[in-house]
């Protein structure tokens, strides 16, 4: 079954509203792109040439940082890791699709010799927290 044949019947109203999920400089990459320049850090965005395209890359460092949308990539345990009822089976397999393109990106990329740091987007409401993590991770 072709994944148009799956969405004739979904509202042009929710069609929109998922085409505005933004895949790059959304509001928790925002934070913590901001968390990270407050440290004194510089970075480079999206690195195409790594496993995964990174949101931050530390190349001096050898460090990168994925900040992941809880729904998305399917955070273990978070109340945002919700699944829609409309269409189950083609949103499973969605999330089964990028929960192991993360796991092959991250192996691949320590592989490489790369630290990687996961930011999830409900750990990022404590400001707090969030700096002394990514102080820990990119000072070690």
């Amino acid at each position: 079954m072709k994944e148009s044949d799956l969405f004739a019947d979904v509202p042009e109203s929710r069609r929109r509203l998922m085409a505005r999920v933004k895949a790059t400089d959304s509001k928790p990459e925002m934070l913590v792109r901001r968390a990270v320049h407050r440290l004194g850090y510089r970075y480079r965005l999206h690195v195409r040439a790594l496993p995964g395209t990174p949101d931050l890359v530390f190349p001096r460092l050898n460090k990168v940082i994925f900040v992941h949308g809880c729904f998305w990539h399917r955070h273990s345990g978070c109340a945002r890791t919700t699944t829609p009822k409309a269409h189950a089976e083609y949103w499973q397999r969605k999330f089964n699709d990028n929960v192991r393109r993360d796991e092959r990106s991250q192996a691949t990329l320590e592989t490489l010799g790369w630290q990687v740091l996961v930011i999830w987007e409900c750990e990022i409401t404590d400001s707090d927290r969030l700096t002394e993590q990514l102080y820990t991770f990119l000072s070690r």
